[in-house]
């Protein structure tokens, strides 16, 4: 997987990922990555919550493979229990798409590095079995392409 990543990520760097552009309902799309951790939530007793509604013109495995990444880390670090929010956010000029959640801070001093590729914010957050840090780099370099 680790390779796989860095892959994409070469690939992205190089201008050679190929886009399929569509309008995208940016809401059902959310709803159904959403569906897809929906046991993953359920087992930490969480809940997953889309509102919001706009659409884009964006190459939907590619936003997939991005809210996937980001709803995983999300849903990692939150407190068991809380409330993951995606907040699909349409301005005059503008859509945001936003992952929250309920869960330990990050210090001020780290959150400009949690994009880049193998960070980790503290190595007690590092598990072998959560990956080495590149999902959230992917997400990074998905939303630049649009």
């Amino acid at each position: 997987r680790m390779i796989r990543d860095m892959l994409f990520l070469a690939q992205a760097d190089n201008a050679q990922l190929p886009l399929t552009r569509e309008t995208l309902d940016l809401a059902a799309l959310a709803r159904k990555v959403a569906s897809l951790f929906e046991a993953t939530a359920e087992d930490r007793r969480m809940s997953v919550v889309v509102s919001g509604d706009a659409t884009v013109d964006a190459d939907r495995l590619m936003l997939e493979r991005a809210l996937g990444n980001l709803l995983s880390n999300a849903l990692r670090h939150a407190d068991t229990g809380s409330r993951i929010r995606i907040e699909v956010i349409r301005s005059e000029s503008a859509v945001e798409l936003g992952v929250a959640n309920q869960g330990r801070p990050i210090p001020p001093e780290v959150a400009a590095r949690l994009f880049d590729r193998f960070y980790q914010v503290d190595a007690s957050r590092h598990r072998s079995h959560e990956g080495a840090g590149l999902g959230l780099a992917i997400a990074r370099s998905i939303a630049e392409k649009f």
